[in-house]
């Protein structure tokens, strides 16, 4: 997930300082799960209403922790912070939407989204490429930042060696296309 982002982040040209601040929230981005109890992190099964709750606040426990090494990691802490974040603003901690939302922490929703589609859990098998590309591209809008899921096409087509922006005839399954991306200017 973290050579997904880092090469995300290179195709978008961000800086050498916001690069390595990416490179260590996505490395830490789940650190706060430390502070949930080890029972509902690792439940096989889908977690009850009380366990979501619980599961939630890694999200800030991870921030308090990055913010007390101080530094650079503070504002690491706050990519972290932000990584369940959604586009539509029904994410979570703070309900942030759109580009409210850290462009850091934006593409490390997308990159580990990506990541824990396509790799096996302990709840679930690694999704076939076509279904995680129709969950990626089917939720580029209301999950995802649309142009960043636009952009990570082309990185998710070159790492996995199969084709991803071909068109549908020439892959093993239809996929839906996304409508028409919005330009900076008109957003």
């Amino acid at each position: 997930m973290v050579a997904l982002a880092l090469a995300l982040a290179e195709d978008l040209g961000l800086s050498d300082e916001r690069r390595r601040n990416l490179e260590f929230a996505a490395l830490l981005h789940d650190v706060g799960k430390i502070a949930i109890p080890k029972d509902i992190v690792n439940k096989p099964g889908k977690l009850d209403p009380e366990e979501w709750t619980i599961i939630k606040t890694h999200t800030v426990e991870g921030e308090k922790m990055l913010s007390q090494v101080g530094g650079f990691m503070r504002h690491v802490g706050l990519l972290v912070r932000s990584h369940h974040e959604r586009w539509d603003g029904r994410g979570y901690p703070d309900g942030l939407a759109g580009e409210e939302i850290p462009l850091e922490a934006r593409i490390i929703t997308c990159c580990d989204s990506w990541n824990a589609m396509r790799t096996g859990r302990v709840y679930r098998k690694a999704l076939p490429l076509e279904i995680a590309l129709d969950e990626l591209t089917g939720n580029a809008g209301p999950q995802f930042d649309p142009l960043l899921v636009e952009a990570l096409l082309p990185i998710i087509e070159r790492t996995e060696g199969e084709p991803v922006l071909a068109p549908p005839a020439q892959r093993s399954q239809p996929r839906p296309q996304m409508a028409p991306m919005p330009t900076p200017a008109s957003r």
